[in-house]
C-alpha cells in the first residue's frame, strides 16, 4: 500500500485540525525500494528490510505499524508481569502468561536483530566506520538489549524467577525510543513559551503539539479501556475476591491520571480560542460537555472515598462505566454524529412528538378497553404507557397482553404503525450521516483542489490529506480517485475556454487571459478568412457597426482592412453598372 508523504516533525497551522495518527492510505512512495534492485543480493535484502520496516522517513512502508506493534507488546508485557506477581493467580493462567512472555521475547529479539542487521542503512550510524558497533553502543540499543538479556540468560543460567520478573519490567524502558524524540520535538516547538502555553500544547491539539500530544491522548484512551475492563471484571465474584487489592490499585492509578488531565485542561484552556480570560474562560471550559464527562469519570471515586462511612455508596461504582464517554473526544465518528443530530433535530423532534402522541392515545385506549378485564395489568394509564411503548417498538414481551377484542385490535394497529414510526428516525439518521460524509469528502476534494494550485503536494499538505483520509475512512483507491478528480478540476480551471463567462469575469487574472485569448482568435480569424469578402459583407451589407469595424481594424490592421473594403466597394459598384 502506498502512502502520501508525511511530516510529523514540524506541524503547521493547517496540520493540527485533526489529531488522528498512524499510517493511512496515500499515493506517493519512497525510492529506496526501487533503488535496492541495483545492489547485490545481500545489500538488496538489507535495503529492503530497512525501507519496508524501519525507515521512519518512508511514509509508504510498515514502519509505523511495526513500531505500534512493538509498543503494544511492551504495554502487554507490563500487565503480564504485574499479573504474575499476584499470588492468587491460578496455575493454569500462569502457563498462558509464560507462553505470552516467550512470544513477546521472540518479537523483541526479532526487532533487535533487524535493527542490528540494517544499521548500515540507518543515517544515524551509516557514517560510522563500523555502523553495527555504533548501533550496539547506542542508548536505544542498550535498552533493547536489557529488555531481552535476562530472559536469554535464564535459559542457560539458573536465575530466580522473582528477580527475572523485576528485570522484565525494564522492558517498559523500550518506550523511550518513541518518547524521547517526541519530547525533543515538543521542546523545540515550544521554545520560549510559557508553562501554560506548554500545557495547552500538550492537552489540546495545536501547531505546537507535535507527536507528544498524540501519545498523551493514547495514554488517556488506554487508561479508559483499562478502567472499564477493571470495572467489568470486578463484577465477577471470584475475580473480585482474588484480585481486590490489584483492582483497587488500578482504580487509584487511573483516577489519578484522569484527575491530572482534568486540571491540566482547566489550566491550559485559557490559550484555546473562545476561552480567553482566567476566570470566565475556565468557567466556559468547565461547562463544556467534554469537561463534564471528565468530571463524571472521577467524581464517583472521590464521593465514595469521602462519604463511604456516612452513606452506602457502592452503587456509584457502576457509574465508573461513564468513563467510556471520554473516548468520544478521540473519535471523529461521534463528532460527525453530533453534527447530523444537530442538523436534523427539527425533523427528529417532530417524529418524537408523533411517537409520544401515539403512545399517550394508545395507552389511554388500552386502559379504557382492558381495565375492566385486567385491572391488575391495566391498573391506570401510566401503567398502560409501558404496554404501549413495548408494542409500538414491535417488541412485545408478553408480560402485558390485551385479552378483549377491542384491545387486541388496538394492539394490531399500534404494532403496524410502530414499524413505520420507528423507521423514520433511523432513516433520517442514516441518510443524514451519509450526506454529512459526502459533504466532508467534497470538502476534502476542494482542499485537494486548492493544494494542487502549484501542481504538487508538499509534505505538510500530504499530512493533512492523510489525516483527513484516516478520519473519513478512505482507502488508498478512494484517495487516488479524489486526487484524480482534483487534478481534472484544476486542469479545467486553467482551461478558460471550459469555464462559464461569469466565473471568468469574477477573477481579474482570468478575465485578462480570456481577453488576450479572444484577441488571438480574432487575429487567427483575420489570417484565415477571405478579407475581401469579410469587408464586403461587414461594410457594404452593414453587418458590423462602426465601433465593431474599428475594433476589427485595430486588431487586423487598418491598412489591410481599408484595402479590402475599397476592393469590395469597387467590385460592388461594377456589378451594379
Amino acid at each position: 500500500m502506498s502512502m502520501l508523504p508525511m511530516n510529523g516533525e514540524s506541524p503547521t497551522p493547517r496540520s493540527y485540525r485533526h489529531a488522528a495518527r498512524g499510517p493511512v492510505p496515500a499515493i506517493v512512495g519512497d525510492r529506496a525500494l526501487h533503488e535496492a534492485a541495483a545492489l547485490n543480493p545481500r545489500q538488496r535484502l538489507r535495503r529492503l528490510l530497512w525501507a519496508s520496516l524501519l525507515d521512519p522517513g518512508n511514509a509508504s512502508n510498515w514502519q509505523r505499524v511495526f513500531d505500534r506493534a512493538v509498543a503494544w507488546t511492551i504495554g502487554a508485557n507490563l500487565v503480564v508481569a504485574l499479573l504474575e506477581a499476584a499470588a492468587a493467580l491460578p496455575e493454569s493462567a500462569r502457563h498462558w502468561l509464560h507462553l505470552f512472555d516467550a512470544v513477546s521475547l521472540a518479537v523483541f529479539i526479532l526487532e533487535y536483530g533487524l535493527r542490528l542487521y540494517t544499521a548500515p542503512e540507518d543515517p544515524a550510524f551509516a557514517a560510522a566506520p563500523r555502523p553495527r558497533l555504533a548501533f550496539f553502543s547506542s542508548p536505544y540499543a542498550l535498552l533493547d538489549l536489557i529488555a531481552i538479556l535476562p530472559s536469554l540468560l535464564h535459559a542457560f543460567v539458573p536465575i530466580d524467577l522473582r528477580v527475572l520478573r523485576v528485570f522484565r519490567l525494564l522492558r517498559i524502558l523500550k518506550l523511550f525510543r518513541f518518547l524521547v524524540p517526541a519530547v525533543n520535538e515538543f521542546n523545540q516547538l515550544n521554545a520560549g513559551r510559557s508553562l501554560r502555553q506548554r500545557v495547552h500544547a500538550l492537552v489540546f491539539a495545536s501547531p505546537y503539539s507535535g507527536k507528544l500530544h498524540g501519545y498523551f491522548d493514547f495514554v488517556i484512551a488506554a487508561c479508559v479501556l483499562v478502567s472499564v475492563v477493571a470495572v467489568i471484571l470486578e463484577s465477577v465474584h471470584w475475580i473480585q475476591y482474588r484480585f481486590h487489592l490489584e483492582l483497587v490499585v488500578v482504580d487509584i492509578v487511573v483516577v489519578s491520571v484522569f484527575t491530572l488531565e482534568f486540571w491540566l485542561r482547566l489550566y491550559g484552556c485559557v490559550e484555546e480560542p473562545g476561552y480567553e480570560g482566567p476566570l470566565l474562560g475556565r468557567l466556559r471550559q468547565a461547562r463544556s460537555p467534554g469537561m463534564l464527562i471528565d468530571l463524571l469519570a472521577i467524581l464517583p471515586f472521590f464521593v465514595e472515598a469521602f462519604f463511604n462511612y456516612v452513606l452506602d455508596l457502592r452503587f456509584l461504582r457502576v457509574f465508573r462505566l461513564l468513563r467510556l464517554l471520554k473516548l468520544t473526544r478521540y473519535t471523529d465518528a461521534t463528532r460527525t454524529l453530533a453534527k447530523v443530530i444537530g442538523r436534523e433535530w427539527p425533523v427528529m423532534a417532530a417524529a418524537a412528538f408523533i411517537m409520544g402522541l401515539l403512545v399517550i392515545l394508545t395507552a389511554s385506549l388500552g386502559y379504557v378497553f382492558e381495565h375492566d378485564a385486567q385491572p391488575d395489568k391495566f391498573e391506570n394509564i401510566p401503567q398502560s404507557i409501558y404496554w404501549a411503548v413495548i408494542t409500538l417498538a414491535s417488541v412485545g414481551y408478553g408480560d402485558i397482553t390485551p385479552v378483549t377484542p377491542a384491545g387486541r385490535t388496538v394492539t394490531i394497529v399500534l404494532a403496524l404503525i410502530g414499524i413505520g414510526i420507528f423507521a423514520i428516525p433511523a432513516a433520517l439518521l442514516s441518510s443524514a450521516f451519509s450526506d454529512q460524509l459526502h459533504k466532508e469528502r467534497d470538502a476534502l476534494r476542494q482542499e485537494l483542489f486548492d493544494m494542487l494550485a502549484d501542481g504538487k503536494l508538499s509534505e505538510e499538505e500530504a499530512e493533512i490529506v492523510n489525516r483527513e483520509a484516516k478520519r473519513l475512512h478512505l482507502s488508498a483507491e478512494d484517495v487516488e480517485v479524489l486526487m484524480q478528480e482534483a487534478r481534472r478540476a484544476r486542469e479545467i480551471a486553467t482551461d478558460l475556454s471550459k469555464l462559464p463567462l461569469h466565473v471568468i469575469a469574477a477573477d481579474t487574472d482570468h478575465a485578462i487571459e480570456h481577453f488576450k485569448s479572444l484577441l488571438c482568435d480574432i487575429r487567427k480569424l483575420s489570417l484565415m478568412t477571405d478579407c475581401a469578402k469579410f469587408a464586403h459583407v461587414a461594410r457594404v451589407a452593414g453587418r458590423l457597426t462602426d465601433a465593431e469595424w474599428q475594433a476589427w481594424e485595430c486588431i487586423r490592421g487598418p491598412s489591410a482592412s481599408v484595402q479590402a473594403a475599397d476592393a469590395a466597394a469597387v467590385q460592388d459598384s461594377s456589378k451594379r453598372s
